[in-house]
């Protein structure tokens, strides 16, 4: 980290790290990244309401896999920039001796590699720079930080709807999972455009409004439906609810019922 990491930002185009930041109420972001989000978020309201379902959705996956699975071992993929209750934060929350590395090709998110490595004494962070395409160099570098031999749960929230080619997303999932011991968990949300989750007046907005993302923003966003979000977890014991809105997984119990679900799909499989 001698060199700068953010020399090589490029603050003229919208990333989505930088965008989601600014969603959750973050200022690690650019003018270029808040009118993306402004203008994605007035034609799509819920945008908002489907970042916070994510942030919330991680909080209590890690809480589970943590606590109740007992995993003391965290790949976080496509982690975008530090906010609030970070996987770390709420993993070693639960159990201090957690480790956890991180992964991401943002420039930005490896300025801030500092802030995310803040760990307890007891367990450890690591951050590697890496894209999601090359999973052999993730599982290289992360192996220097985990343990291959214990259960590691993978966190790929928001990230697997920026590859384009279904194939090869499944085969990355699938190749990241063939490493992993048994009690490895996948973690994973996805956006989608499942009717069954939305009135046909917000399915148009959130269209229209990916629309004007694609244009705008360095990575376009390819929704999938339940089944097809459904197939990475082949092979594994999905948990609990199974594949549903991610507002809707195990969401903590209120006076006010089960919160609204929103166009994201989540689910948590366990390797058998």
């Amino acid at each position: 980290m001698d060199q700068d990491p953010r020399q090589g930002v490029d603050t003229g185009v919208a990333q989505s790290a930088r965008v989601w930041n600014y969603l959750l109420g973050g200022k690690d972001n650019y003018a270029v990244d808040r009118a993306a989000a402004d203008q994605f978020k007035a034609v799509f309201p819920q945008i908002v309401d489907i970042a916070r379902a994510d942030r919330g959705f991680l909080g209590r996956a890690v809480r589970f896999t943590a606590g109740e699975a007992g995993v003391r071992q965290f790949l976080d993929i496509g982690t975008g920039l530090p906010t609030m209750d970070n996987t770390h934060e709420v993993a070693q929350r639960v159990a201090p001796e957690a480790r956890i590395v991180y992964v991401d090709n943002d420039p930005m998110v490896l300025a801030h590699a500092r802030a995310l490595l803040t760990s307890t004494p007891e367990g450890s962070c690591s951050y590697i720079e890496a894209d999601l395409r090359r999973p052999e160099e993730i599982l290289a570098g992360a192996a220097k930080t985990l343990d291959f031999g214990e259960p590691v749960a993978v966190m790929l929230l928001g990230i697997l709807h920026f590859v384009p080619d279904f194939d090869e997303a499944y085969g990355i999932v699938a190749r990241l999972l063939d490493t992993l011991p048994p009690g490895s968990f996948l973690v994973a949300t996805h956006a989608t455009m499942d009717p069954s989750l939305a009135d046909e007046t917000a399915l148009k907005a959130n269209a229209e409004a990916r629309e004007d993302w694609d244009e705008r923003a360095a990575t376009p966003l390819f929704p999938r439906g339940p089944e097809e979000f459904g197939r990475f977890f082949d092979g594994l014991e999905l948990q609990e609810p199974g594949v549903i809105s991610m507002s809707r997984w195990r969401p903590e119990h209120t006076v006010f019922g089960d919160p609204p679900q929103v166009l994201g799909l989540a689910a948590v499989g366990r390797k058998p």
